[in-house]
């Protein structure tokens, strides 16, 4: 399928909390061939003549049996038009796009998986820790360790779903109204320490100062860490060059050679 334009058929479109919904899309090329960390570029609104003109970049959060769910949070006009979309209409896409996380690796897939979320970051890791779940049938190895951080508790997000994955799931807020009083970095560094870093990765999503810091303390506790970015996107095929970021290796473009990076390619 790759960058051709195809049309799902909308399953439902519900709010999920707050301003997040969920919608699910009947596409059974697309999901199967989806890989965790990939994204599609929907177009939001109806009609011939879309308003918004530009389509919306996405995360794949779970794709099975033929449909692909999707995550997201009402923040525009866009997003907002796409919540207005009804089961039963049609909705433009391309995708899968992008590069998603690296977790068959041999030197990774020997190591403890930490995922790392913070607030609609938990978008693309629920699709990883099925995945990962999937591959990991020693139970010796240890469960896979997810943390979600929120500002508070009304806005954790997907914490029931990661446990029904069999995930072990630890919260912080930075109200401390649940969990871990503080940020879910600083959580993190609690449970390098205490899972013993050298027998872990870590995989994350989520705002760009969160995944910077993240980036930071997974450099200093000499930890293999992939991270999820977000960009402003025009068209998702790297053409337009709106999304590059800086790496060892000259700019990359986010939705092409990303979303998601090794922390130690990446120049903050």
């Amino acid at each position: 399928m790759g960058k051709r334009q195809s049309n799902a058929e909308v399953l439902a479109n519900k709010k999920i909390k707050g301003c997040c919904f969920k919608i699910v899309l009947r596409s059974p090329s697309a999901a199967k061939e989806a890989l965790p960390g990939q994204f599609l570029m929907l177009k939001a609104g109806a009609g011939q003549i879309s308003d918004p003109l530009l389509r919306r970049p996405l995360s794949i959060h779970k794709a099975a049996g033929g449909e692909i769910e999707i995550l997201y949070e009402v923040v525009g006009k866009g997003t907002r038009a796409l919540s207005q979309r009804r089961p039963g209409e049609l909705i433009s896409f391309l995708g899968p796009l992008g590069n998603g996380f690296d977790y068959r690796n041999t030197g990774l897939s020997s190591r403890r998986p930490i995922l790392v979320a913070g607030g609609l970051g938990v978008a693309p890791l629920l699709f990883l820790a099925g995945r990962l779940a999937a591959i990991r049938r020693d139970p010796a190895a240890g469960k896979i360790e997810v943390l979600i951080g929120a500002r508070t508790k009304e806005q954790v997000l997907c914490e029931k779903e990661f446990k029904n994955t069999g995930c072990n799931v630890k919260i912080a807020t930075d109200d401390g109204s649940a969990g871990f009083p503080g940020r879910v970095t600083a959580l993190l560094e609690k449970q390098l320490s205490a899972l013993g870093h050298k027998s872990l990765a870590v995989y994350a999503c989520g705002p760009q100062p969160m995944l910077k810091e993240l980036a930071g303390i997974c450099r200093k506790n000499n930890v293999p860490a992939q991270v999820s970015l977000e960009a402003h996107m025009a068209c998702g095929i790297g053409a337009c060059l709106g999304c590059a970021v800086n790496t060892k290796d000259g700019y990359k473009r986010v939705c092409q050679e990303g979303p998601v990076f090794r922390t130690e390619n990446l120049i903050y």
